[in-house]
């Protein structure tokens, strides 16, 4: 696990305001203690400490050496001042042989943009990453054991460096003091499903996956069973959770069934000692949630939902954008999902079991709005028609309202009744406004004996075209198209896996789904009520 006492050493208030930012990129907030120069004999219990190399003081650095001599872990950010500072921009990290132990699942180089001073390692300290300047091969991150712990120096110290996900990573593993543990984690997917549906997709991301190993398959259904074991030879195949909770070689248990036996399948692996990973939407109650959360602590498992969207490329560089700052504020955004057509007529359309089309894109769409607003709504509301399609019972439309408490805005609509669809996107800036166009992807072909074929792809499954418009004094509006990243194929699995060997975060915490799940909620109870606003508790306080 990360973790669990940590410290930066300080030297003034400015000081203190850096060095607080940058350790909450590395560590959680709430294991996060603050150590002034004035007391720097202070908890030596500490397992990771984190501070500024530049102001390192005899004190400071024997009181960081005694840290490291019982056990812990010391991190000094920033390399040496002097000659050799080199300025902002982009650099290559590569990784040396020495990295080996804590590099799993990273790659052995990546770029980096910020400023450093190449460090001058000792006889002692192991060289981790270096920067290639001018064909010369330059320290920036070495290592030298004290005792029972160890220091680690990291040259690049500046905010950029460290949201750079790669270096990230490398360092919380060091904090950590994880490397490499053997073996692999036994994955099983409960509810494989027809047709190559999740279950398949679970099935080839625990293949691509480093550390995951596809084990044993759960599905009621014969026929699915037999699918499974013919498309992944040697998996073991159960009918029932409780037969597949009893496989010792299981370790995280995937839940790919409908939404509406999420709780019960997740409560009854969790009981079986499993990490828990469930298919959006975790639950349709913010008190299924709570349950389900305080249940996962209690055995020591992990709970963690499949927001697999968090990874789409239109996504991450419109959170990117927003992030950086270049549009301001934000203060409004708008999602769209839809078109003009019959809807699915399997159970993705059906209330009673997906929980209405709210809770289906929703759960995409309003954590993607959950995301980028930053803190929760106090309110929300919902409208929706049904008026054409009477064979299905999830309404044709639906609008989801959310407010807050500042002013601020934020609407998801999901329509199959939309003959011309709205932007994917569209978020509005104190200083511009980004929007994002879906796009057609068809694929053409001349068959022999047919000849012309057209297959189109859901609309929604391509990268939207993201464009940003800003204002400036007196040159008026600059518009810019938006680049998007390549796609980072599973990514999520990748995630939990790091998570469960070395430690590290996970990036979908069963929290800030349970955010979501309030939302939908309320959304919910607003739509049943004529679309009366639903305050949240607590939310925007």
């Amino acid at each position: 696990m990360p973790p669990t006492t940590s410290a930066a050493l300080l030297t003034d208030e400015e000081g203190r305001s850096r060095l607080e930012a940058l350790a909450g990129l590395l560590v959680e907030a709430p294991a996060t203690c603050v150590v002034p120069l004035s007391a720097p004999d202070g908890p030596d219990g500490a397992t990771a400490v984190v501070v500024d190399a530049v102001a390192l003081s005899p004190d400071m650095q024997r009181w960081a050496d005694r840290v490291a001599g019982a056990g812990g872990t010391v991190l000094r950010l920033g390399g040496p001042p002097g000659a050799g500072d080199l300025p902002a921009g982009e650099w290559f990290v590569t990784l040396s042989e020495a990295a080996r132990p804590w590099s799993a699942r990273l790659p052995g180089e990546w770029a980096v943009l910020g400023a450093f001073s190449p460090l001058s390692p000792s006889g002692g300290d192991d060289v981790l990453a270096t920067i290639n300047v001018g064909y010369t091969d330059r320290p920036v991150l070495t290592r030298r054991g004290v005792g029972a712990g160890q220091v680690v120096t990291c040259a690049l110290g500046d905010e950029p460096s460290l949201r750079t996900p790669e270096l990230r990573s490398l360092l919380r593993r060091l904090l950590a003091g994880r490397a490499e543990p053997g073996g692999l984690l036994g994955v099983a997917i409960v509810g494989y499903g027809p047709l190559g549906g999740m279950g398949l997709h679970h099935a080839l991301a625990a293949a691509a996956t480093d550390g995951l190993q596809l084990v044993a398959v759960c599905d009621s259904s014969p026929e699915r069973l037999q699918a499974a074991a013919k498309e992944h030879p040697g998996v073991a195949a159960y009918s029932t959770p409780g037969e597949l909770g009893a496989d010792p070689d299981v370790h995280v248990a995937i839940v790919a069934t409908p939404p509406s036996t999420h709780p019960e399948l997740a409560e009854a692996l969790i009981r079986a000692g499993k990490h828990v990973v469930c298919e959006k939407p975790l639950c349709f109650t913010p008190a299924q949630a709570d349950c389900l959360i305080e249940l996962a602590a209690g055995h020591g498992v992990a709970l963690t939902v499949h927001q697999n969207r968090r990874w789409d490329p239109d996504f991450v560089a419109a959170r990117s954008v927003v992030e950086s700052g270049r549009m301001g504020e934000l203060f409004n955004m708008e999602t769209f999902v839809g078109g003009f057509e019959h809807p699915c007529r399997a159970w993705h359309s059906e209330v009673s079991i997906s929980g209405g089309a709210i809770y289906d894109w929703g759960a995409h769409y309003l954590d993607w709005t959950l995301l980028l607003m930053g803190d929760d709504p106090v309110s929300v509301s919902a409208s929706g028609h049904k008026r054409v399609w009477r064979d299905v019972t999830n309404e044709d439309q639906v609008r989801v309202r959310l407010g807050w408490a500042d002013g601020r805005e934020a609407e998801f609509v999901h329509s199959d009744v939309a003959a011309v669809r709205r932007p994917k996107l569209y978020l509005q800036g104190t200083r511009g406004t980004l929007a994002g166009h879906y796009r057609s992807v068809t694929f053409e072909s001349i068959e022999p004996g047919i000849g012309y074929r057209a297959h189109p792809a859901h609309h929604a499954e391509a990268p939207a075209e993201l464009t940003l418009v800003t204002y400036t004094s007196r040159l008026g509006l600059t518009e810019e198209r938006v680049a998007l990243p390549p796609p980072a194929e599973f990514a999520f699995h990748a995630n939990l896996a790091d998570h469960l060997l070395l430690g590290e975060p996970l990036a979908v915490t069963a929290p800030s789904v349970r955010r979501v799940v309030a939302v939908l909620d309320a959304a919910k109870r607003s739509l049943g009520a004529g679309g009366v606003a639903v305050e949240l508790p607590g939310a925007g306080r």
